[in-house]
């Protein structure tokens, strides 16, 4: 009933007349909203002083399960451009997005990126959570690039000056996810954690990943599903499991009570930030921040 009533309102909004796209050259800033803070990032570092974003999800927020307020319709309503990850990340905010798409400049940054880098589940669905593969956000990165100078094409120069710098640094952090965690001795080699948001991270730095949930965090893990991973764990004789900053700890509790009855005791590595980055103020609360706190804490507990 409440997805309906939210529908409606933007059925609303979208009849009432829209506002014309800023001029070429307008002073003012572009209003950009964005879903999440790995896209937000993403369009401040190319955007830089032209743009003024507003981030829908904070830290800690799960995107997966994560339901529109009237205030956010408004917000998405009133921006210029809307910037969103995509491949179903913002599950229950698709049809909102879709809806606005018949009338906003409306994008998914992972759009950008080619289909053949794609992963799929079994059932063929999509993983979306592709920004762990450092060298795929930046095909995303040059998405947001391309959709910002359409929009704005006289400030092109500026935008592909910016883009330039932050692939450089996305190139770096890419080469030192490599570096770092082939520190780590292959057969320790083993990333267990809550849902499955890291397999292109394990398929891009040679990791072999194992999770409780799948892809989405909408379904709860089954009895059977926790039972195959302790089983697992107890056989690689795996000692250290890792949380997510934005997936609750039930079922990590549920899978470390299951090792220990089988007399087998695993160590929680260290908290990771998969579907939302850090708290503002926070080195986490940047894309590049978080990736490399994800390396630094992988390496020190499997090393």
């Amino acid at each position: 009933m409440r997805s309906m009533t939210l529908l409606c309102f933007i059925f609303q909004l979208g009849c009432q007349a829209q506002p014309a796209a800023k001029p070429t050259g307008a002073g003012s800033p572009i209003q950009v909203v964005c879903t999440t803070g790995m896209v937000a990032d993403l369009v401040r570092n190319i955007g830089q002083d032209r743009v003024a974003v507003t981030q829908m999800m904070r830290a800690g927020v799960d995107p997966h399960l994560y339901k529109a307020t009237p205030g956010d319709v408004q917000q998405l309503s009133g921006a210029d451009i809307i910037f969103y990850s995509g491949q179903h990340l913002e599950g229950k905010l698709s049809d909102v997005l879709h809806q606005l798409s018949k009338t906003k400049k409306c994008f998914a940054v992972t759009d950008g990126i080619q289909p053949d880098k794609l992963l799929r589940t079994e059932e063929g669905v999509v993983d979306p959570h592709l920004w762990f593969d450092v060298s795929l956000w930046q095909q995303a990165a040059r998405e947001v690039t391309n959709k910002l100078i359409e929009y704005d094409p006289s400030h092109r120069e500026q935008y592909e000056k910016a883009a330039q710098q932050y692939d450089a640094e996305l190139a770096k952090l890419h080469e030192y996810a490599k570096t770092e965690l082939a520190k780590i001795d292959k057969s320790r080699r083993v990333l267990v954690t809550a849902h499955d948001a890291f397999s292109y991270f394990g398929r891009a730095y040679d990791l072999e990943v194992k999770s409780i949930q799948g892809i989405s965090t909408e379904s709860e893990a089954s009895v059977k599903q926790v039972n195959d991973l302790v089983s697992f764990i107890v056989n690689r004789k795996i000692k250290a499991v890792f949380v997510e900053s934005s997936v609750s700890e039930k079922n990590m509790k549920a899978l470390l009570e299951g090792c220990g009855a089988k007399n087998h005791q695993v160590s929680i590595g260290g908290e990771l930030f998969s579907d939302a980055p850090g708290l503002d103020g926070t080195p986490e609360a940047s894309y590049v921040g978080m990736v490399k706190h994800n390396v630094d804490t992988i390496v020190k507990a499997l090393r």
